[in-house]
């Protein structure tokens, strides 16, 4: 078994060329100095392929490359959707001399790293938040040693209409190490509308190593998805934090097309009463990808709700694994907490792990959890058939409506169709596969439509 101590020493060069002038970025590297990597005695990483990282040689690019147009390298069309979109390549912000775009209502979003020198009163306070936290010490390594990073910043009061999208795209043929700090402040009764997106065009072995923070002020609404869509060859690694006030309310959407191996984690915690989050998720793997979901989510206080519902389908060797954590602290009366995990094997030798955990100590409250893995039911395929439908489509019919329960719950109707689309094409024939971009999809044969004969 791979030890852990090769590892903390191979991360270690890289906390080397760390700027030791940066007190942030120098406490996160102390920080995952002092923990180091989880073994896999950790749960949630107890499948980890640490040895993967060791044999590949991976370099960090400290420069971005020369500027080039996004529309150069990808394409990303939702059709009736009013986005503004910003990219990422190979791990730094793509821009032409403008690293932050300043909106007449005061909205500023960019690159995290530019805006850390430009607005240190508005940002530091956040992070000094963030040291108040325990986070993984993924977490921490990207955010001693990342390259750039996200920022987004809603002044209060303001309704940000339009989309933000951001797209972090790999393009290259080198084995790259890849760390990212995301930041969002929505302010006080301000609301965004976030779409997040992991993407590859080309790439050799890359380790993409991304933390991000969202912070809600009192009366703030966020709709959050993350859209992923890797290569087979690909390690992502997503650590999300999301800390609400008094009254907010927040939207989760993580859906997983695609990639070799995805670790996400996403921790929310309701720090003031009438806090509400809706945690959804969609993972769809074959071949030999894994998948893991770690989903904690605290009620520190009162009178809040949470609701977690992911939904996933492995065929082929695939595996996935889920671990949901809900906190119910002594004084958070009147908490509800709900949490349900589905997850259908269409081939015998896929896999399926899940945990669905509570921790509670108040006495008054609602919460539950449940959690399945099971194949299609074959009491409805012969239902189907006896009425015309062959057993492809019948399968294929049930998958589609497996899924459309989680993708109901997006906010965004363009993003809905956009979204069963995928979700229909990749759904397309028993093996579920697909290429590695979304890109290449149109050049498929797609065939989904089924005409249901009257009865």
């Amino acid at each position: 078994m791979i030890q852990i101590q090769e590892i903390n020493k191979y991360f270690s060069k890289y906390i080397t060329n760390t700027d030791t002038n940066d007190t942030n970025r120098k406490y996160f590297a102390e920080q995952f100095a002092q923990n180091g990597v989880p073994d896999h005695n950790n749960e949630m990483w107890q499948r980890f392929p640490w040895e993967n990282i060791l044999a590949n040689n991976y370099k960090v690019n400290q420069e971005p490359e020369k500027y080039r147009p996004v529309n150069e390298f990808f394409r990303c069309n939702i059709d009736n959707i009013e986005s503004h979109l910003f990219a990422f390549l190979n791990g730094w912000y793509v821009h032409n001399n403008v690293p932050l775009t300043i909106f007449p209502s005061g909205v500023i979003v960019g690159s995290f790293r530019h805006a850390i020198m430009a607005y240190p009163q508005l940002i530091q306070p956040y992070i000094q938040r963030c040291k108040n936290q325990t986070h993984s010490s993924m977490f921490d390594l990207a955010s001693a040693i990342y390259q750039d990073g996200f920022f987004v910043y809603i002044p209060d009061n303001i309704d940000f209409k339009q989309v933000i999208q951001m797209v972090n795209v790999v393009n290259t043929q080198n084995n790259l190490f890849i760390n990212m700090k995301n930041m969002v402040i929505v302010g006080k009764n301000a609301s965004l509308k976030l779409i997040h997106c992991d993407d590859t065009i080309e790439s050799g072995n890359t380790l993409i190593n991304t933390a991000t923070e969202i912070f809600l002020e009192d009366g703030a609404r966020v709709d959050y998805y993350k859209l992923e869509n890797k290569d087979a060859k690909s390690i992502l690694i997503n650590d999300s934090t999301i800390y609400q006030g008094a009254d907010t309310h927040v939207n989760t959407y993580t859906n997983v097309f695609n990639g070799g191996i995805i670790h996400n984690s996403l921790n929310s915690h309701l720090l003031g009463q009438g806090g509400n989050i809706n945690l959804n998720g969609l993972y769809l793997v074959d071949k030999k990808q894994e998948v893991t979901n770690c989903l904690s989510v605290n009620h520190h206080v009162s009178n809040c709700h949470s609701e977690q519902l992911y939904n996933g389908i492995m065929d082929d060797e695939a595996h996935s694994q889920f671990l949901g954590h809900i906190y119910v602290a002594p004084d958070a009366q009147k908490t509800e907490a709900y949490q349900t995990n589905h997850n259908i094997l269409f081939s015998e030798n896929s896999t399926a792990y899940t945990k669905p955990f509570l921790e509670i100590y108040a006495d008054d409250v609602k919460c539950s959890h449940g959690a399945t893995i099971g194949q299609l039911n074959d009491e409805a395929i012969f239902y189907m058939r006896c009425r015309g439908i062959c057993e492809r489509n019948a399968k294929t019919l049930l998958l589609h409506a497996f899924t459309k329960e989680v993708v109901d719950k997006i906010t965004i109707d363009s993003l809905i169709d956009y979204t069963e689309n995928l979700v229909q094409r990749r759904l397309n024939g028993q093996n579920i596969t697909c290429n590695n971009c979304t890109q290449n999809c149109e050049n498929r044969s797609i065939n989904f439509e089924v005409q249901m004969p009257e009865l």
